[in-house]
């Protein structure tokens, strides 16, 4: 499982209008835990690549943890912890919709399988 990397990708629906102001929440906010939970920051997308004013945005956030024990870690670091729930119920208001789902490379399947 050396080398293998887990992506963790959120994709956020903001409310028209609210898609700057939850990514700089999110940067300012939610991101320091992030990386305290062991996770690396890859990269913020907003689609369509502008800040509307009356339409939703779609931000997708993708993070890299170093395998799946990284994954397990970060997951059980994440979960007991009341302040992440506290987070995102603040955020509601900014929010129409959000999901998190995990991925690998294709090559680094069968290693993350190998666990």
């Amino acid at each position: 499982m050396v080398g293998e990397k887990v992506y963790v990708v959120d994709r956020v629906v903001t409310k028209p209008g609210r898609a700057r102001e939850f990514v700089d929440a999110y940067v300012t906010e939610y991101v320091p835990g992030g990386r305290t939970r062991g996770m690396t920051l890859d990269r913020i997308l907003v689609s369509p690549p502008i800040w509307w004013a009356d339409e939703p945005n779609t931000i997708t956030i993708t993070w890299v943890v170093d395998g799946v024990d990284a994954w397990w870690d970060m997951t059980r670091r994440g979960r007991p912890d009341p302040d992440l729930g506290r987070w995102w119920s603040r955020m509601d208001p900014m929010i129409l919709d959000r999901t998190r789902s995990m991925a690998a490379a294709a090559e680094d399947v069968d290693g993350v399988c190998d666990v």
